[in-house]
């Protein structure tokens, strides 16, 4: 996926970073062939699968650029991945990956980055359509068993997970939307709804976001192509910089019950033991498939986007979403 927040880097600034991270002598040779590769698919920072001099292979991920305007919520995001990741190797048992090193020093280049091993399996979310049911829905109960252990981690407030907190969700998330929002208006993106009714639309229905009341560790971005798998099994889960303190009905699994063009959540919701949402429950989770429609449409516009197809897509569904809370667009 392209992105101006891709921060790509010269192959003699690739070489510095390896040489600080595992020393010289690992530096591949000037004159090897395919000893770097930038890993496409992902969506805000730049990943280069690296060989080094002695055959291992590891994964940079950098930062972006620091003259790139990005969304309030992603400020920070490597920083959060970083504090995720320790959180997730120390308290659970989920597969995430080893950071072999992390610089925040700006010396080699205008951002952060970090190496981590290389995990040699398949893209859950790439080969998706290749597997058979039985397989895809294997891969999603185990999903959903891994996001309720993520889950089960407690913090001290709801926010970000290096503070700060408060105590109400209810503030916290509305707080999260208006920052989409303000970041929507900024770049004079059209929503293809008013900015005023959608806020209106929020304020009217949060009182349900009171029911929560445990901040619990939320990856939010763990869809299926962030996940890692081989063999039946889940080896690792990457991408872990929009992680907060909320409510675990936010995670990205949940969302197909609000809209169904966004996967069949059946597999996950088994694997989770989720049992069936209750009337306020199905509002928290509308409200919080709102706020993702509203970053889909609205990061076109901060990523550069040379076409209008994700944009197109979100808002059609946010269209659609908005017939549920009982508005309908004029034909």
């Amino acid at each position: 996926m392209e992105s101006i927040t891709k921060n790509r880097q010269s192959p003699k600034t690739l070489r510095a970073m390896v040489a600080r991270a595992y020393g010289a002598e690992q530096v591949p040779a000037a004159a090897s062939e395919e000893w770097v590769e930038e890993l496409g698919h992902g969506w805000f920072n730049v990943a280069y699968r690296i060989r080094l001099r002695d055959g291992a292979q590891v994964v940079l991920k950098i930062a972006p650029p620091s003259g790139v305007e990005v969304m309030t919520y992603e400020h920070g995001a490597m920083t959060t991945e970083l504090a995720a990741l320790k959180l997730l190797r120390e308290r659970t048992s989920v597969p995430v990956p080893a950071v072999d090193f992390a610089d925040d020093s700006r010396e080699l280049c205008d951002a952060a980055y970090f190496f981590m091993p290389y995990i040699d399996a398949d893209n859950f979310g790439i080969v998706n359509d290749s597997l058979s049911p039985a397989e895809r829905d294997t891969y999603g109960e185990a999903l959903g068993e891994a996001n309720r252990e993520i889950n089960s981690l407690q913090g001290s407030g709801f926010g970000p997970l290096a503070g700060p907190f408060h105590p109400s969700w209810r503030t916290v998330f509305t707080g999260m939307a208006e920052d989409v929002l303000k970041d929507g208006e900024r770049r004079s993106v059209d929503l293809g709804w008013d900015y005023t009714l959608i806020r209106e639309l929020l304020a009217r229905h949060a009182e349900v976001l009171d029911e929560v009341v445990e901040p619990r560790y939320v990856e939010w971005d763990l869809w299926n192509s962030n996940v890692m798998v081989r063999d039946g099994k889940i080896v690792c889960i990457i991408d872990h910089e929009r992680a907060f303190w909320g409510d675990p009905l936010i995670e990205a699994g949940f969302t197909g019950i609000d809209s169904p063009d966004f996967g069949d959540p059946t597999a996950f919701i088994r694997g989770y033991g989720h049992p069936a949402l209750t009337e306020s429950q199905r509002q928290r989770r509308r409200l919080y498939t709102l706020y993702l429609l509203l970053i889909m449409v609205i990061e076109t516009v901060y990523r550069g986007h040379q076409d209008t197809v994700q944009y197109d897509w979100a808002r059609g569904q946010l269209d659609t979403l908005m017939a549920q809370f009982g508005h309908h667009r004029a034909s």
